[in-house]
């Protein structure tokens, strides 16, 4: 009697076979954007109770409306993910009517102020809505589609710039008349991305580049709570009420060690990180209580993302998904990278939340349906479509009738 033994395969194998599968791009995007979410959801319940009760509200008050938006936003995310993206393109324009009507009511008397910015509308008693984050969205789908339709004149300077240059700046400034420097940077961060992707030669971005930082840097001068914020970045002694938050932030990340002060045991999110403890700072009561190893979790999701997104990118076919894959992952990667800068000191606080992480319905939303959208794109590259069809194109299993075979014997 002879055995026969079975060798399982080793575990790079199976590592190397799942990446080269067409449809690997598309689960690490959910499998990242999944894990940054619940880890988002858990540090909103841990950090956002103590801000909650000083005002006069529930412990569970933000993670409740939190939870709430993420049952919206996957109720929208599933079907944009299964969108084909040529739809998508044609709702280019929308996408920018709607960020405009947006940005422009938050300047009408259903636009209110939070900590100096202007970047919210009123809807009802309960809603509001931060329309600058869908903007970024609005932005992305839109000069792509412009792109696209330009593809075969792009190497002329005013058919690369007429009308995706006059209609960006239009959304941009109204960004910033909200006095919202952080979310205009990200904003003009993606517009340079847009010219960069579609292969704008050096000579025109370097002054375009160099017109920004000028701009940034008079809006900067020109703002004496800006200039303070600016000002204590290089000397924190200048202003020390201004400088208690980025200085708290670092205390956290250092008490943090390896493992972490344990989930809920943050002792800077009881006043040193203000309100900014759920929002802006979160990453650092992260740091607190998931220590090193938690920091490090979240720094490779990130990069699994960035790294399936631009996958994406790189395998698509169509010049739209390309750059909307390129542009959607741009804006998380250089959004995460700034707040996190932040965090650290290595920036002055901006006021930009971390995708995914940080507490925000309007900011969670947005996040979600690109990640649909991009999770669309990853769905029509040349190998998923060969792969999607075959798997239409497969015979189902045969069903065999135990009834129908008695009576024919």
């Amino acid at each position: 009697m002879s055995s026969t033994s079975v060798t399982a395969p080793p575990p790079g194998s199976l590592v190397r076979s799942f990446t080269r599968s067409p449809m690997a791009d598309h689960h690490l995007i959910i499998f990242a954007t999944g894990i940054l979410t619940a880890i988002g959801t858990m540090m909103v319940l841990s950090s956002s109770a103590v801000i909650a009760l000083s005002q006069g509200e529930s412990p569970y008050y933000f993670v409740i409306r939190q939870l709430l938006f993420l049952a919206v936003s996957l109720v929208v995310l599933i079907p944009i993910s299964r969108m084909r993206p040529d739809l998508l393109r044609r709702l280019g324009t929308v996408g920018w009517i709607l960020a405009f009507v947006g940005l422009a009511l938050v300047q009408t008397p259903l636009g209110f102020e939070i900590y100096g910015n202007r970047n919210w509308i009123r809807v009802g008693t309960l809603l509001t809505i931060q329309p600058s984050e869908f903007a970024k969205l609005g932005l992305v789908i839109w000069g792509a589609s412009v792109f696209h339709v330009k593809r075969r004149k792009l190497h002329r300077p005013m058919d690369l710039f007429i009308p995706f240059a006059p209609g960006a700046l239009v959304l941009l400034v109204l960004i910033l008349i909200g006095k919202d420097l952080g979310t205009g940077l990200v904003f003009g961060a993606i517009i340079f991305c847009l010219l960069f992707f579609v292969g704008t030669p050096l000579r025109i971005l370097a002054p375009v580049g160099l017109t920004v930082i000028g701009v940034v840097t008079l809006l900067i001068m020109g703002s004496p709570s800006r200039r303070a914020r600016f000002m204590i970045f290089f000397d924190p002694q200048s202003n020390a009420d201004l400088a208690s938050q980025p200085m708290a932030a670092l205390y956290a990340l250092a008490s943090g060690g390896w493992w972490g002060l344990g989930l809920g045991a943050s002792k800077q999110k009881w006043g040193g990180l203000k309100e900014g403890a759920h929002t802006d700072f979160v990453f650092a009561v992260l740091g607190e209580e998931l220590g090193l190893f938690g920091v490090l979790l979240v720094l490779g999701l990130f990069a699994l993302l960035a790294r399936s997104g631009f996958q994406v990118a790189l395998q698509s076919d169509k010049m739209f998904n390309r750059l909307v894959a390129a542009g959607i992952t741009s804006w998380f990667l250089l959004q995460a990278l700034v707040n996190i800068m932040v965090v650290m000191n290595l920036l002055p606080v901006l006021g930009v939340p971390l995708p995914f992480i940080s507490s925000g319905g309007s900011a969670l939303m947005s996040n979600l349906m690109a990640v649909g959208v991009l999770l669309a794109c990853a769905r029509d590259t040349p190998r998923a479509r060969a792969h999607l069809a075959s798997r239409k194109k497969a015979p189902g299993p045969r069903m065999t009738s135990v009834l129908a075979a008695g009576a024919d014997s």
